[in-house]
């Protein structure tokens, strides 16, 4: 399993995401990048003396990803307006020291556990390139679509801080951000299957990959019925939503709410 150097990227990603300790939400948002950058950056140290130039393209991909996604989701809480509103009511003030705690050992948990796949590459010296390099280039193409996506958000909403963005990628799905972020873990997970050797390392992929998608179609959940409550009244909105696919373009599952619920 390489506990003996797999401990030290779950100690970097640790460091990370401890930034939740200032904010609860965190955890899951700016440390969540700063989690999965750092997770990179420290298996490029781990494994310096045998790198290739997959594998620093591998960590490459990211550490784009965790710093691109902490730099929006900053700015995003210092500049918008709109999202401000949107969270207006959140309040993280009274969760309890043991309750931090434990987030934290289970976001540095599982953001080791999402870079894996990587890590076990270079553990494992597996030297096939095909997997792997397909891997990374879907992986990039989710991180660019999720930045896109978020770049279109942000200027829709600048335009129109009262209106859902439906313009540019969210013609094709109403989250093409979660969408990105999908793509981007779905390449992680597929650079690593001519390498994961045994059960355990099997298991710490395929489960870490089964819970970033969870969390992204919980995600798109919450938005729907958050977008719902606001937005409900619109007859454009409600068209929007009955003929545009939450999450995946061309796959027409449209609601992820009860109509009740919603």
């Amino acid at each position: 399993m390489g506990w003996n150097l797999l401990w030290i990227v779950f100690v970097v990603c640790l460091q990370a995401c401890s930034i939740g300790f200032k904010k609860f939400v965190w955890f899951m948002s700016i440390g969540y990048g700063l989690g999965i950058a750092a997770g990179g950056a420290a298996i490029l140290c781990v494994f310096f003396s045998r790198l290739n130039w997959l594998s620093v393209f591998q960590c490459a991909v990211l550490l784009f990803y965790g710093i691109r996604l902490a730099y929006f989701l900053w700015s995003r809480e210092r500049n918008s307006k709109a999202y401000n509103e949107a969270m207006k009511g959140v309040s993280d003030s009274t969760v309890p020291m043991p309750v931090m705690v434990a987030m934290w050992v289970f976001m540095g948990a599982l953001y080791t556990m999402q870079v894996s796949p990587v890590f076990y590459r270079l553990y494992n010296g597996s030297t096939d390139v095909a997997v792997p390099l397909i891997g990374a280039l879907i992986s990039l193409a989710g991180a660019c679509i999720e930045a896109m996506a978020d770049k279109q958000k942000s200027e829709q909403k600048k335009k129109n801080p009262g209106k859902v963005a439906m313009e540019g990628l969210f013609r094709l799905c109403r989250c093409p951000n979660y969408f990105g972020e999908l793509l981007m873990w779905l390449g992680v997970f597929i650079g690593g299957l001519t390498t994961y050797h045994g059960i355990g390392q099997w298991l710490m992929a395929v489960i870490s990959f089964v819970a970033i998608c969870g969390i992204m179609f919980n995600g798109a959940q919450r938005l729907e019925k958050r977008q719902s409550e606001r937005y409900g009244d619109d007859p454009e909105f409600n068209h929007y939503c009955d003929t545009t696919p939450i999450i995946i373009p061309f796959v027409p599952l449209y609601h992820l709410n009860k109509k009740g619920d919603r």
